[in-house]
């Protein structure tokens, strides 16, 4: 019998960065997310088959259960096999039932977003795989990928969320966020997929003081959850950008790509890639398609 298991992408308007070492981020699960598929198999082995949005086949391969166990590890021609390996490993040290106890399966993952976006498919796997094994997707991320865990709390929640770090301990507090300016919010790709585990450690590499902001990011996630002036709000994005630019020694991505914008700009996530968030009192689609920035994607269309 078949089993089926959804989880949530995730976009971060505040916290980026910061987030790892205790500040406290505003996070957003989105509409979109990842479904995985579980049906039973045969001969020890996982035949795995990843779908885009589009329903293209974006990877496919046989995954043995010795290799699982043994955390097997391939050239690096076969990274995206040798990521989930390393997840699936890590799975059988918190739960080894599903495979002492098996013969296989097969198993189909779905996206419901273009796997470019970097809205989360591997935070959302990773939800997937602890819900069907009933164990702490928080811990198999922390041991697998690494990372805050704020997208594992957007994969498990249907609401706007509050997310911090203390102690190494998640702590989440599920908010209200429907600012009156919804209509004036607009995602906005930048044609580039960002590494998440390469821009965290790129972070830990920074000579930053991050202690000394924490309280500065603090303000500006209260101010960006409780305001309904858009002036404020945009203002709150701005000290943030400046903030962050400075811990980071990189500019704004509004200094670096988008000078002549009417209007304000914030990175979300990993600086450097993945979505933006821009503000605008017009509808800013013409400006960032003349830029050939074309994936262009409402706040309503965007989040839950």
């Amino acid at each position: 019998m078949e089993k089926t298991f959804y989880s949530n992408g995730k976009l971060l308007i505040t916290g980026e960065y910061a987030v790892l070492d205790g500040a406290k981020a505003l996070a957003l699960p989105t509409k979109f997310g990842q479904y995985l598929r579980i049906s039973p198999g045969k001969d020890q082995v996982i035949l795995w088959k990843s779908f885009d949005a589009d329903r293209s086949v974006w990877f496919e391969d046989v995954i043995h259960f010795s290799d699982i166990k043994n955390k097997t590890h391939f050239d690096s021609t076969q990274g995206i096999k040798n990521t989930l390996i390393e997840i699936l490993h890590q799975a059988y040290i918190q739960n080894n039932n599903f495979i002492n106890n098996s013969e296989g399966y097969k198993i189909i993952t779905e996206l419901t977003f273009p796997r470019f976006w970097g809205l989360g498919t591997s935070s959302t796997l990773i939800n997937n795989i602890a819900m069907w094994l009933e164990i702490d997707a928080f811990e198999l991320l922390r041991k697998s990928f690494g990372g805050s865990g704020y997208d594992i709390a957007c994969a498990q929640n249907d609401t706007p969320i509050i997310y911090h770090l203390e102690n190494e301990t998640p702590l989440i507090e599920t908010v209200s966020f429907n600012p009156a300016f919804t209509k004036n919010l607009y995602f906005v790709y930048l044609n580039k997929k960002q590494n998440s585990k390469e821009a965290i450690q790129s972070y830990y590499k920074k000579q930053h003081h991050v202690t000394e902001i924490i309280e500065k990011i603090n303000a500006i996630t209260n101010i960006i959850l409780n305001t309904n002036n858009l002036i404020t709000f945009s203002e709150a994005l701005n000290l943030h950008e400046i903030i962050m630019s400075h811990v980071l020694e990189m500019q704004t991505v509004k200094e670096a790509f988008f000078p002549d914008f009417t209007g304000t700009i914030k990175s979300l996530g990993a600086w450097g890639g993945d979505f933006v968030l821009a503000v605008s009192e017009e509808n800013p689609s013409p400006y960032f398609k003349t830029k050939g920035y074309t994936i262009i994607v409402p706040y309503e269309d965007m989040i839950k």
